[in-house]
């Protein structure tokens, strides 16, 4: 069965479109205006090995603010309609990640309640034109839409970059451990029997 999931969503700020194929091989096609963040939503499919099509038109005039928030909403809406009833999968996931001097580690569970935990900070405003505090409010939106425990924490580091990056590539891989299917579970792995 295909994990795969088209999702677009529109309003005044934004017209996003979206593709998410959960088994796929990293392969991306990304075009949000935000050249950082494209990086960062390469970083994201290529280490989680999830094939990503983005298409992002969104008021950069005012500021990257509703573009990387909404492609967070849709994020986590396409990886909720690609995981179907969850049947079979994982359910969490964790990584840490080196990136030169940087060590970021997030853990995932895709229980269907979503909650955020961040630990993060960044010693500039912005990064490559990305404004660093968009990160949290990308992974916020991401963890709510998708209905998830997401957990990020910066467990030390120095180039903003970097920390960024890690954070991006630490989710992917974070991911693809929950999403990835066991043979062993039947049915859902909960003790509710339902997620």
């Amino acid at each position: 069965m295909e994990r795969i999931a088209v999702v677009e969503r529109t309003t005044k700020e934004t017209q996003i479109t979206l593709t998410l194929n959960l088994d796929g091989t990293g392969k991306s096609r990304l075009d949000t205006g935000i050249g950082f963040f494209d990086h960062m939503l390469d970083g994201f499919s290529r280490h989680g090995l999830f094939d990503l099509d983005v298409r992002c038109a969104g008021d950069l005039e005012v500021d990257c603010h509703h573009s990387i928030e909404d492609t967070g909403i849709v994020l986590g809406s396409a990886i909720l309609k690609a995981l179907g009833d969850k049947t079979g999968i994982r359910r969490y996931g964790y990584f840490i990640l080196p990136m030169d001097e940087a060590l970021v580690l997030c853990a995932v569970d895709l229980c269907g309640r979503p909650y955020f935990v961040y630990d993060a900070a960044f010693s500039g405003d912005t990064c490559g034109g990305m404004d660093t505090q968009m990160a949290k409010e990308f992974f916020y939106a991401v963890s709510y839409a998708a209905g998830m425990n997401l957990h990020i924490k910066v467990l030390y580091g120095e180039n903003d970059h970097h920390i960024m990056e890690a954070m991006f590539k630490a989710f992917g891989k974070a991911l693809d451990m929950a999403v990835s299917p066991d043979g062993r579970i039947a049915g859902v792995l909960s003790t509710k029997g339902t997620l």
